[in-house]
C-alpha cells in the first residue's frame, strides 16, 4: 500500500481513446520529488520527445496532486498542471489550482493523470472511482467554463457537490495564449497556458468523483501534527509579518486590498499611475462593504480566501461573480486597462474566468494595447473604430470577443505577446518576463519578488513567500536578496509538491517542520527530515532549469524582461528607484548560490551529482 499516496497513475491516450492505469513510481523516486510540481516535471522530463513543442500531440499534459492532497492536512486541495510552456518555447509550465478536484481525484484512487495524443473531436474524461470513460463533448464545445460545469454535471445526473469538473472555456478552445483551466467555479490553473494545450488535445473537461480515502501510515501522529499546523495557520513564523492566510481569510481581498495599494503594488493602467491604484483598491473595498460576500472554502480549508460576490447595486445589480482569493484577477482584468467602477471590475473578472483566460496574461496584453492607444501609438483606424480610452468597458468586452473569434483588431492580438507588441510598435510598454505574463501585481517596489519572477523556472510565477521578505524588501539595496530568493524558492517549491495551498504555508509558524513531519507520518518515512524537504525543493528548481537548458535556454534569456518592469515607478514608496542597474549582479549571485554555471545558467555537474539527478540530466542530454 502506498501510504499518503494513491497507488496508481491514470494514463489517457487521446489518439486511440484508450485509458489504463499503472503503478505509482518507486519509493526512491517519490522521496526525491514527493509529488505535485516535482513529480510532474520528472515525468515531463522523461517522456517529452526531443524537439517537441507545446501543444504537439506527443507532449504529455500532466495533472498531479501530492501526498497530502485529500487528507486532513490544512487546505489539502492543491493540484498542478504541467506541460511544456505554451508561451516560452524552452520552458516547462506549471499552473496550480485548488477547490475540490485534487481531493476527489485522490479519493478516486489516482495520484495523477498523464494525457497524451489529441482527439479528432471534442471529448471529456469522466473518472468515477474505478469507472473511467471518455465521452463526446461536442455539445459543450463553445460554452464557457461556468456553463460547461453545469451541463456536464447535469449529463452525469450528479448533485452539485458530487463531481468536480476541471474544464476550458472559449479561450482554451481557440488555443489562445494565456488560456487557463477552471474548476469549481472559483479556482483555476493558468501559468503556462494549460488551457490552450487542453484545447490542442480537444479535451474539454475532466469530471471527477471519488468516494474513497487516503491511507495514512501513522494516523495518530499524522492527526496530531496537522492539528498543530491548522492551529498555527494565522500565527506568524519567526522573521515574518502576518501570514497570507490571516490576511486573506474569508474573502480577505474584499477588506485588505489596500495592503497592495499602500505598497505601490496595485497593477493599474499598465503600471503607470500610483494614485489611480490607491483609488482602485479603495473603490473595490468600499463596494464590497455594501455587497454580499460569501466565503467559498476549498477542501478542508479554514482560510476560505475564495468567495462569491453578489452585486446589489448599480449596473450589474443581482449578478453574482465567483472570485478566487487573490487580487490578481481584478487587477489584470480591470485595473490594467483603467476600469475603476467596481461593478465593471467584477463583471470583467468573471468574464475572464468564464472564457478561461488568465488575468495576468490579459492584463499584460490589454494594458499594453490600451496604453498604446492613449499615447497615440495606435489610433481608431488601427482598432477598427474601437475607442480604447482608459476604462472603456464596452470597447474592452468587444475586443475580448474579437480575440476569441480571431477577427478584426482583436484577431491581431492572439499570438505571442512580444510579436503582438512589436507589430503595434509598443514593445517598450509590454509587461512580461521571457515573453509571458507575470503574477499581475506591480513588483517593482519589491526587488526580491521581482527577481524571483524573473528567474522562476516555469515562467514568471510565485516561487517565494512574501511575509518573510517584507522588511528587507523595503530596503532599496541588493543586500542578500539573491540568496534569500534561492532559499525561499527551496521552501516554496517543496510546498508546491505536497498537495496543499500556498496560503496554508506562507508565513505560518513552524510550517517547515510541521509539513515535513506530516509527510513522514502520512507515508511512513520515519527518517524524513526538514533537510530532506528543502532538498526536494532544490531538486524541483533544478528540474525546471535542466528542462529549459535542454530546450535551448541561454543566460541571455534571463534578461528578456519587459522594459516597463525595469523602469522606476513614478509614484508611491519606490518612486524614482529601479532594480535595473543591479539585475546582472543579482542573477550572477543567484547562480552562485544555486550551484549553476555563471556563464550559461546550467546546473553544474557537482550540483547535479549532489542532488542525485544524473538520470534526469542524462535523459535530457546534459553532460
Amino acid at each position: 500500500m502506498a501510504y499518503g499516496y494513491a497507488d496508481r497513475i491514470l494514463r489517457v491516450d487521446l489518439n486511440t481513446h484508450r485509458t489504463w492505469t499503472e503503478p505509482l513510481l518507486p519509493t526512491e523516486v517519490l522521496r526525491k520529488y514527493i509529488g505535485g510540481t516535482g513529480l510532474a516535471l520528472y515525468y515531463l522530463a522523461k517522456e517529452t520527445p526531443a524537439g517537441a513543442k507545446a501543444g504537439d500531440p506527443e507532449v504529455p499534459l500532466i495533472f498531479m496532486t501530492g501526498p497530502l492532497a485529500g487528507t486532513r492536512a490544512p487546505s489539502s486541495a492543491n493540484y498542478v498542471v504541467v506541460s511544456l510552456h505554451y508561451d516560452i518555447p524552452y520552458a516547462p509550465g506549471a499552473g496550480h489550482a485548488h477547490g475540490f478536484w485534487a481531493a476527489f481525484l485522490k479519493h478516486a484512487g489516482y495520484e495523477g493523470i498523464i494525457i497524451s495524443g489529441a482527439s479528432e473531436k471534442p471529448v471529456y474524461l469522466v473518472i468515477d472511482d474505478n469507472r473511467i470513460e471518455l465521452r463526446d463533448a461536442q455539445a459543450f464545445w463553445g460554452h464557457g467554463t461556468r456553463e460547461t460545469e453545469r451541463l456536464i454535471k447535469r449529463e452525469l445526473g450528479a448533485e452539485e457537490d458530487q463531481f468536480s469538473v476541471a474544464c476550458i472555456g472559449q479561450a482554451g478552445e481557440a488555443r489562445l495564449h494565456g488560456a487557463m483551466i477552471k474548476n469549481d467555479r472559483n479556482h483555476g490553473a493558468g501559468k503556462g497556458s494549460p488551457g490552450a494545450i487542453m484545447g490542442c488535445k480537444k479535451l474539454k473537461a475532466i469530471a471527477v468523483r471519488g468516494t474513497g480515502d487516503v491511507a495514512i501510515a501513522h494516523r495518530d501522529g499524522f492527526l496530531d501534527t496537522v492539528a498543530q499546523w491548522e492551529a498555527n495557520l494565522f500565527v506568524a513564523d519567526e522573521g515574518c509579518t502576518t501570514p497570507l492566510g490571516a490576511l486573506w481569510h474569508d474573502g480577505g481581498m474584499t477588506r485588505q486590498h489596500k495592503v497592495m495599494a499602500d505598497r505601490g503594488m496595485t497593477a493599474v493602467k499598465n503600471l503607470t499611475d500610483y494614485e489611480f491604484g490607491r483609488a482602485f483598491s479603495q473603490a473595490y473595498m468600499d463596494a464590497c462593504k455594501e455587497w454580499i460576500v460569501t466565503p467559498k472554502p476549498s477542501y478542508n480549508c479554514k482560510i476560505a480566501c475564495a468567495y462569491d460576490l453578489k452585486i446589489t447595486s448599480g449596473q450589474f445589480a443581482g449578478f453574482t461573480a465567483s472570485m478566487c482569493g487573490g487580487g490578481e484577477p481584478f487587477e489584470g482584468a480591470a485595473g490594467m486597462i483603467g476600469v475603476i467602477d467596481p461593478g465593471q471590475m467584477i463583471a470583467l473578472t468573471d468574464l475572464y474566468d468564464d472564457i478561461g483566460i488568465e488575468a495576468g496574461h490579459g492584463g499584460s496584453l490589454m494594458g499594453m494595447v490600451f496604453e498604446a492607444y492613449n499615447r497615440g501609438i495606435i489610433t481608431k483606424e488601427d482598432t477598427g473604430g474601437l475607442d480604447l480610452t482608459w476604462g472603456n468597458y464596452e470597447a474592452y468586452t468587444e475586443l475580448v470577443q474579437q480575440m476569441i473569434e480571431r477577427r478584426d483588431f482583436g484577431g491581431k492580438l492572439t499570438g505571442d505577446m512580444k510579436d503582438v507588441a512589436r507589430a503595434l510598435g509598443a514593445e517598450d510598454l509590454l509587461v512580461h518576463v521571457k515573453g509571458a505574463s507575470i503574477n499581475i501585481h506591480d513588483w517593482r517596489p519589491r526587488w526580491a519578488k521581482l527577481l524571483s519572477q524573473i528567474v522562476a523556472g516555469t515562467g514568471a510565477c510565485h516561487q517565494i513567500e512574501s511575509p518573510r521578505l517584507h522588511t528587507d524588501e523595503l530596503k532599496r539595496e541588493v543586500g542578500d536578496k539573491p540568496e534569500k530568493v534561492f532559499d525561499g524558492q527551496k521552501k516554496k517549491l517543496w510546498e508546491d509538491n505536497l498537495g496543499v495551498c500556498m496560503f496554508a504555508c506562507s508565513g505560518v509558524k513552524h510550517v517547515l517542520p510541521l509539513a515535513a513531519k506530516s509527510v513522514a507520518t502520512a507515508t511512513g518515512w520515519n527518517d524524513f527530515t526538514e533537510e530532506d524537504a528543502l532538498r526536494v525543493g532544490e531538486r524541483t528548481i533544478n528540474l525546471m532549469r535542466l528542462i529549459a537548458v535542454s530546450r535551448g535556454f541561454t543566460k541571455s534569456n534571463e534578461f528578456d524582461v519587459g522594459k516597463r518592469l525595469l523602469e522606476a515607478p513614478t509614484g508611491g514608496p519606490a518612486a524614482g528607484v529601479t532594480m535595473a542597474p543591479h539585475l546582472e549582479e543579482m542573477v550572477n549571485r543567484y547562480y552562485a548560490v544555486a550551484g549553476w554555471d555563471v556563464n550559461s545558467g546550467c546546473p553544474k555537474q557537482a550540483t547535479i551529482k549532489r542532488l542525485d539527478m544524473e538520470d534526469v540530466a542524462n535523459w535530457l542530454g546534459i553532460a
